[in-house]
């Protein structure tokens, strides 16, 4: 994804500059999302859908830029579910996760959902009462969690081993004889999510092409009528060294080679990636409180840290950033810096684990520039703590589409 940095910088320097303390905050380029979505629905086969897995990113603004660009939203809560269906009414919708509780699956059916994707035989069991009680018949995909040969090198497996996703395949046959006399649920296919952040286009098709052909298999095997399979998201980004990213191109051609290769071009084949979809279009900004050292280090203190930006702990790596100069100085001390050295980025909290970036090289920064963090974008904001000693939340700036700036003008 191209975003526009110039775009972003100033779009961050207007934010410090209109501050009356020290800034931090996240900034959204929609533009580059929507070419970045639009890209990746144009290059697969016919067969293939794109959704967008919502958990990554909820913001209503980056929902509006991917609405009619991808297939539909997948959701993983009631609290997403009902966020999701009262902006896009119309919007289909695909409803995952564990731990789906009586209230969602109620919700679930009332909503319209499209697909159910089932994690458990007591989930099963529990919509199939609902879906009765309303009179209804809702299409249903089972997950499977499928032995692998060879795990793939991913750092979040879901599956191929014993995890909370997904229903043992061994469980598959009993689930299959339940359901042939439950007409209030329509079996339509699988959900097989089995890795999460693979960067090898390679590995990820190998993958893809194990999950179709099992799920040929038990619609032979079993003489089932289903013409769909979920194969999640799992494409990952890479954060430690950011020139060398997943290859969707690659992936994309392989995909139809695989299709082709299985015969399955009259399946309805889903993704539903998120991170990969919305990570390159955010970056995280903060501003520079102190410079520090101390045991022959360097620390630049930011207003801000992992309370609001978590990715980098999670995910266990030191984040790029780039230093974006602020000019001018008029505070009553000096303007510490550092300069062609390396620095550990750290945040505001009492914890030594609030670290963003460690022993990165620096030319220059000094108090009061921007530190901007790239691919922010997904599982950021969202998956982080951000009460932790009460420290004010960051701004969020969403850089309008072209589309919204051409209708502005109008």
């Amino acid at each position: 994804m191209d975003v526009s940095w110039d775009r972003l910088s100033a779009a961050a320097l207007g934010a410090k500059a209109a501050a009356d303390g020290p800034w931090c905050g996240y900034i959204y380029d929609l533009e580059a999302l929507r070419r970045h979505a639009r890209r990746l629905v144009a290059s697969l086969p016919p067969n293939c859908e794109l959704f967008y897995a919502v958990k990554a990113n909820s913001e209503a603004p980056v929902l509006e830029a991917l609405h009619h660009v991808v297939a539909g939203f997948e959701v993983a809560s009631g609290g997403e579910l009902a966020f999701v269906r009262g902006r896009f009414p119309h919007a289909p919708l695909v409803f995952g996760g564990p731990g789906k509780t009586d209230a969602e699956l109620e919700a679930a059916l009332a909503m319209g959902v499209e697909r159910v994707h089932v994690e458990s035989r007591s989930e099963l069991e529990r919509l199939a009462y609902f879906a009765r009680r309303r009179g209804l018949a809702q299409a249903i995909l089972l997950r499977i969690n499928l032995p692998l040969p060879a795990m793939p090198d991913a750092p979040l497996a879901m599956g191929g081993r014993a995890t909370p996703f997904g229903i043992d395949v061994s469980l598959l046959p009993d689930c299959l004889a339940w359901l042939r006399d439950r007409p209030e649920l329509r079996l339509a296919g699988f959900h097989l999510h089995l890795m999460s952040g693979q960067l090898e286009a390679a590995k990820r098709l190998e993958l893809v092409e194990t999950c179709l052909r099992a799920v040929r298999d038990w619609r032979e095997r079993y003489a089932l009528e289903i013409d769909d399979v979920n194969l999640g998201g799992g494409m990952g980004v890479n954060y430690r060294d950011p020139a060398r990213q997943f290859d969707w191109e690659t992936f994309a051609r392989g995909l139809r080679r695989v299709v082709e290769r299985n015969r399955m071009e009259d399946w309805r084949i889903r993704f539903e990636p998120g991170r990969y979809v919305a990570a390159a279009c955010g970056v995280y900004a903060m501003e520079v409180l102190d410079i520090k050292r101390t045991f022959g280090r360097t620390f630049v203190v930011g207003r801000g840290g992992t309370h609001h930006f978590r990715t980098p702990y999670a995910q266990g790596h030191s984040h790029p950033f780039r230093v974006l100069p602020v000019d001018g100085w008029a505070r009553p001390y000096p303007r510490l810096e550092a300069a062609a050295e390396p620095v550990t980025v750290v945040g505001q909290l009492c914890t030594p684990k609030d670290v963003l970036a460690s022993e990165a090289m620096v030319d220059r920064v000094r108090l009061g520039d921007l530190l901007l963090f790239p691919y922010a974008g997904a599982y950021a904001w969202h998956i982080s703590h951000h009460d932790f000693l009460r420290h004010p939340h960051p701004d969020h700036i969403f850089l309008p589409t072209q589309e919204a700036l051409d209708v502005a003008a109008e």
